[in-house]
């Protein structure tokens, strides 16, 4: 029989804080990975990157080297060896994906019958319906899957609104779900360490009930099969601690969320495979849609406190690459599998939605700067996973750097004087110059490298069954056409937005634990044009700027200042949902995944509805309402994870105002949120604060109820004696 309880029976397994320093263990796999393909990687990635960048000194040495040009040069070498790896990546990934698949090899059978596999949904203030909807569609699916299942959500809200929905949903989830498949929920009483700690406290708590665990994110989906596929891989690989698939983006409504759509589809096999393919066994973790042994994550992955202060100190935020990292530093094979598919996710479906998150990544790539400094026997495909996650943020600062340098370097072509007198005789003039020829050369092949994935993906669309069958060749070049254009235009806002992100980090300035916003809704035209001030006026600084140098020079820089500029309409006009179903009556940027909804994905949608129709319940009517407290009690979480003496401050403080104020109105109203939030995750408190007010409430009707009465024998003109023996009365 299902059990009906929020939470099982604890089985704790330890997870200590791993070492910063510590060795590499022996390898615990009989299949290593082929060392041949990294150096071939890297090896085509360096020749390409020296080849590109003696090209450009050729394009700068025409008549000297200045210092200008040295740096400039530097600047270029750095950014163009990120496009390089990413065009190699991408060659590899192409290969794979349209070289004729030869018949699989008959897996050995597995039993999983015996397996027992948890799928985790760790959320933060989101959207009630559409997680709880999630959870109870994928309960169904699990049903008569082989194998033992449960789902746990793992809830860090911390806004009393949203636990409180959360709490008649999961009651409304029980009655729902009347499968084999089990559903927990637990809020945790303290945010420790963000999404690792909420993790790990489960971990800790209940990891040794489980075999695997299957972590979701709060926007996550997986087809039936494939978790039922995860599962049967890790029972065939006892030396693999993560599978990490490649997700792709559905449900897409705005243009933004539908062009990144598109682009998920179409080049995430290719850039993913080529991944994959170099990577091997010492893959990486994308934080979600991955299944873990979890004996392996309590045994390696612990994560310790960085040293110092945030942003590059305090709990490590990018917690996924660096646990990937931590895995194989004991020996665990990490898999990226993107063969293996039905997972999915959706996107940010508005531009400044993109960039809140791009912050919160930023400040956790950044972070991995001070990991690879501090952190010892990490392997060097390990490293260079953390490498790649750090560029991803340092490449839009750079480029904005070569933009500059550029500018300067006209500037000195075109106003300053040439040295006529240099350290050596000399029967003519200096002048700074470059080749022109030569620079254009260049300038194609850099565009070429630059877009080679995108045509890698566009002939992967049109050769591929499934694009061709639900897709069309002709809505496949449409569909990549547009999704360029767009690209093309908001990537320079994103440069300059991730500019300032990196700025913000070197400040020191925090970027905090904000939740994302998944709504498709989109901002008003004012809030968007706030957002995007900064990249306007960027963009219009560069645009004057080019000019004044040259009419020429701002035509070839108008594909990177036009976007700035535009930044506030673009971010309006792609953040519409009208602008998104517009563009899929046209036939543009349509993915299989939209021509076919997943029945994951469609499943939890149609549970929507009966979510978003659930009362809600504010905090004073649970107060004034004893049935409520006593029914809500085994949902919460009694652990409180404090040492001994230590005192929770809001908890301390939502106690400590019942006796300032006397009525409940008014001490709803003195307390913060944090105060309130403490007294959901404390029942006793709860029970013994509505107590008080109840008791308090009957005093005060008493009181009213007396002094009615003397109001009317005062009326009627008569004198009563109180209680102390004092008259009173006319």
């Amino acid at each position: 029989m299902r059990d009906l309880r929020p939470r099982p029976t604890e089985f704790p397994l330890t997870m200590p804080n791993q070492p910063l320093q510590s060795r590499i263990a022996s390898v615990r796999a009989g299949t290593t990975s082929h060392v041949w393909r990294k150096l071939f990687v890297l090896g085509a990635s360096v020749l390409l990157t020296l080849w590109t960048t003696r090209e450009m000194y050729e394009v700068l040495a025409v008549s000297g080297m200045t210092l200008l040009e040295w740096v400039l040069l530097f600047v270029f070498a750095i950014n163009i060896s990120w496009i390089c790896f990413a065009f190699v990546n991408a060659t590899i990934g192409f290969a794979c994906a349209v070289a004729p698949r030869h018949a699989a090899r008959s897996a050995d059978p597995v039993c999983i019958r015996n397996v027992r596999t948890v799928l985790t949904f760790p959320i933060y203030n989101e959207a009630v319906e559409d997680v709880f909807a999630t959870v109870s569609a994928t309960a169904r699916m699990l049903e008569d899957a082989p194998g033992f299942y449960e789902c746990f959500i793992l809830s860090d809200t911390t806004d009393p609104e949203i636990a409180l929905a959360e709490e008649v949903a999961y009651a409304e989830l029980l009655k729902t779900v009347r499968g084999n498949v089990s559903v927990r929920y637990r809020r945790r009483t303290i945010n420790h360490h963000r999404k690792s700690g909420n993790i790990r406290d489960f971990v800790m708590r209940w990891g040794g009930r489980y075999d695997h665990m299957i972590v979701f994110d709060a926007d996550s989906y997986m087809e039936r099969d494939t978790i039922v596929h995860l599962v049967e891989e890790m029972e065939r690989a006892p030396h693999t601690a993560l599978i990490q698939t490649i997700p792709q983006l559905v449900g897409g409504r705005t243009l933004l969320a539908r062009c990144q759509q598109f682009a998920s589809a179409l080049y995430g096999p290719i850039l993913g495979g080529g991944m994959a393919w170099w990577a091997q066994n010492e893959g990486n973790f994308w934080g979600h849609n991955a299944i873990i042994r979890i004996s392996a994550l309590a045994e390696a992955a612990g994560l310790p406190e960085m040293p110092g202060k945030a942003p590059f100190g305090g709990s490590i935020l990018s917690h996924d690459f660096v646990e990937a990292a931590f895995l194989r530093r004991a020996g665990w094979n990490v898999e990226i599998r993107p063969e293996i598919g039905g997972s999915y996710e959706q996107g940010p479906p508005t531009i400044v939605e993109l960039v809140k998150r791009d912050r919160r990544w930023c400040q956790g790539n950044m972070q991995h700067m001070a990991v690879l400094l501090k952190t010892g026997g990490l392997s060097w495909t390990n490293r260079f996973h953390l490498i790649t996650g750090i560029f991803s943020y340092l490449a839009s600062p750079l480029w904005l750097i070569f933009i500059t340098l550029g500018m300067l370097l006209s500037l000195q072509n075109s106003f300053m004087q040439p040295a006529y007198f240099g350290d050596e005789a000399s029967l003519f003039p200096t002048w700074p110059v470059i080749d022109s020829e030569r620079a254009l050369t260049l300038f194609f092949v850099t565009m070429g490298l630059l877009f080679a994935p995108k045509m890698y993906g566009l002939v992967y669309g049109l050769v591929s069954r499934e694009w061709r069958r639900s897709v069309g060749a002709g809505k496949t070049i449409l569909g990549a056409l547009t999704e360029t254009a767009l690209s093309v235009l908001i990537a320079p806002i994103l440069m300059a937005t991730q500019t300032g992100a990196v700025i913000n980090v070197f400040r020191g300035k925090d970027s905090g634990w904000s939740p994302q916003e998944r709504a498709q809704g989109g901002y008003s035209f004012l809030a968007t044009l706030r957002h995007n001030i900064p990249a306007t006026l960027l963009g219009a600084a560069l645009m004057m700027a080019a000019t004044a140098i040259s009419p020429v020079y701002a035509a070839w820089l108008a594909p990177a200042t036009v976007g700035m500029v535009l930044a506030a309409p673009l971010s309006y006009w792609t953040a519409k949902e009208s602008a998104g179903q517009r563009a899929r009556q046209a036939g543009l940027l349509v993915s299989p995944v939209e021509v076919r909804l997943p029945d994951s994905v469609g499943l939890s949608w149609a549970e929507v509805r009966a979510f978003s129709a659930l009362p809600k319940t504010d905090m004073v009517s649970l107060l004034r309402d004893r049935v409520s407290q006593r029914k809500r009690r085994p949902l919460i979480d009694p652990y409180w994870p404090l040492q001994r003496h230590e005192v929770h401050e809001p908890l301390a403080l939502a106690r400590a105002r019942v006796t300032r104020v006397l009525t409940l109105e008014e001490y709803i109203k003195a307390i913060s949120k944090a105060e309130l939030m403490a007294i959901l995750n404390s029942s006793q408190d709860l029970e013994s604060i509505s107590f008080r007010f109840a008791v308090a409430g009957r005093v005060a009707g008493d009181v009213s109820a007396y002094e009615r009465l003397m109001s009317s024998e005062r009326a009627g003109g008569r004198t009563t004696t109180s209680s102390g023996g004092q008259r009173s009365g006319t």
